[in-house]
C-alpha cells in the first residue's frame, strides 16, 4: 500500500511537471529571439541561419492583413520602424469549466515583445492569462467577454492575435509559439543559472524552500521554482515574476559564458531552442536576426500589464481586471515606441513589495 501511494504521488508530480508551462516554452523563444539569433548569426554566419531555420516549424499564426495599407505598414516596420511580436506558450487543459472549449488548449503565456525603432532595446510585456477581455468571434466562439487565454482554445493563435490586437491597439509584425521544450533542457544547456529572489518561495511539490537571496539552479530546480504560484507573493503574478527572473538568468548566462564561442555548446542550445518553435509563415528569421543583433541583455526590460483586481468574479470564473487607464497608457507607449520612457516614469514593483 505504501509503495502504491508513493507511485501515485510520483505520477501526480510527474504529470504536473510534464505539462510544460507557457513561460517555460516561451523561454526558448526569448533565448532565440533576443540573444542567440542576434548575437550568434552576425557577420557571415548564414550557414547557422540555414541550419536552425530548417528546424523551426511554420504555420499561419496571424490573421490576414485587414488591408493593403496594413501590409504596407508591416513591411515598413520591418524596414525601419519599431517591431511588435506576439509570443505564445500553450498548456493543454481539456474540458475546464467556465467558458473553456472542449478543444482544451489554452495559451498559458501571452507576451508582447517590443523591439525599438533603433533596434537597441527590447521590452517584454506579459498579459495576464486570466485577463477578462473582449474576445472576438472565431472558431467555435461567437464573441464576447472571456479570459484572454480562452481565445487559443476557441480559435488558436489567430484568434489570440486578433484578441491581443483589439485589446492593445498594437499592430503585430510577427508571431511565435513555443511548442515543446522543458525549461530544464535550456537551463542545463547553459550549465545552470544563478537566480536572485527578493522574497521567500516555498515549493508545493516538495519540501524545497528558496530563501531571499541568490541560488544556483539546475534545470529541474529552475522548472520547479518557476511553477510555484501558491507559496509566493502575488500568487500567479509572483509566478510570472519568478519566470522573468529565470529568463534573465538564462540570457545572462548564455551572454557572459562561453556559449557563443564554444561551437558544441552553441549548437546544442540553438537546436534545443529551434526545435521548440513554431513561427508565423511570414516571419523571416534572417530579418529578425538582423533586427535584434544589437540588443544586449541589459537593454531588455520586463513588465506586466497593470491590473486592479486578480479576483474579479465572472461567468468564466475568477479573472483579472486590467487597469483601463494605466493599461491603455502602456499600450499607447508601445505603439509610439516610448515604452522605455513610460516604464521609467511608472516603475513596476516585485510582487509583495
Amino acid at each position: 500500500m505504501v509503495v502504491t501511494d508513493t507511485r501515485r504521488r510520483r505520477a501526480r508530480r510527474k504529470s504536473r511537471f510534464g505539462r510544460l508551462a507557457g513561460w517555460q516554452k516561451a523561454l526558448t523563444v526569448l533565448v532565440v529571439l533576443l540573444l542567440l539569433l542576434g548575437g550568434g548569426l552576425a557577420g557571415s554566419a548564414f550557414y547557422l541561419y540555414s541550419r536552425y531555420d530548417n528546424k523551426v516549424a511554420r504555420e499561419d499564426l496571424l490573421p490576414d492583413a485587414a488591408s493593403a495599407a496594413d501590409q504596407e505598414q508591416r513591411d515598413e516596420n520591418w524596414e525601419s520602424g519599431a517591431l511588435n511580436l506576439l509570443l505564445l506558450g500553450s498548456d493543454s487543459r481539456a474540458g475546464e469549466a467556465g467558458g473553456v472549449s472542449p478543444i482544451g488548449e489554452r495559451s498559458d503565456t501571452i507576451m508582447l515583445v517590443h523591439i525599438s525603432r533603433n533596434r537597441d532595446k527590447a521590452t517584454i510585456v506579459s498579459i495576464p492569462r486570466d485577463s477578462y477581455v473582449d474576445v472576438p468571434a472565431g472558431g467555435s466562439w461567437k464573441g464576447g467577454k472571456n479570459k484572454i487565454n480562452a481565445a487559443f482554445a476557441f480559435g488558436g493563435a489567430k484568434l489570440t492575435a486578433a484578441t491581443v490586437r483589439q485589446l492593445t491597439g498594437v499592430p503585430l509584425d510577427g508571431a511565435m509559439i513555443a511548442n515543446f521544450a522543458g525549461v530544464h533542457r535550456l537551463v542545463d544547456a547553459v550549465d545552470g543559472v544563478n537566480v536572485c529572489v527578493p522574497y521567500v518561495v516555498r515549493s508545493t511539490f516538495s519540501r524545497k524552500v528558496w530563501p531571499k537571496g541568490c541560488h544556483d539552479m539546475d534545470g529541474d530546480e529552475a522548472e520547479e521554482f518557476m511553477r510555484q504560484r501558491y507559496e509566493v507573493p502575488g500568487g500567479d503574478f509572483g509566478r510570472m515574476y519568478n519566470q522573468q527572473l529565470v529568463v534573465k538568468a538564462v540570457i545572462a548566462e548564455a551572454a557572459h559564458g562561453d556559449m557563443l564561442t564554444n561551437p558544441l555548446k552553441f549548437d546544442h542550445l540553438m537546436v534545443t531552442a529551434a526545435e521548440a518553435l513554431t513561427v508565423d509563415k511570414s516571419l523571416d528569421l534572417r530579418e529578425l536576426a538582423l533586427a535584434v543583433r544589437g540588443i544586449r541583455p541589459a537593454a531588455i526590460k520586463y513588465a506586466t500589464v497593470p491590473y486592479t483586481s486578480a479576483n474579479l468574479r465572472t461567468r468564466a470564473g475568477s479573472a483579472v481586471q486590467l487597469d483601463k487607464v494605466k493599461s491603455a497608457a502602456m499600450f499607447a507607449a508601445i505603439k509610439a515606441d516610448t515604452i522605455d520612457e513610460w516604464l521609467t516614469a511608472h516603475p513596476q514593483k516585485a510582487p509583495g513589495s
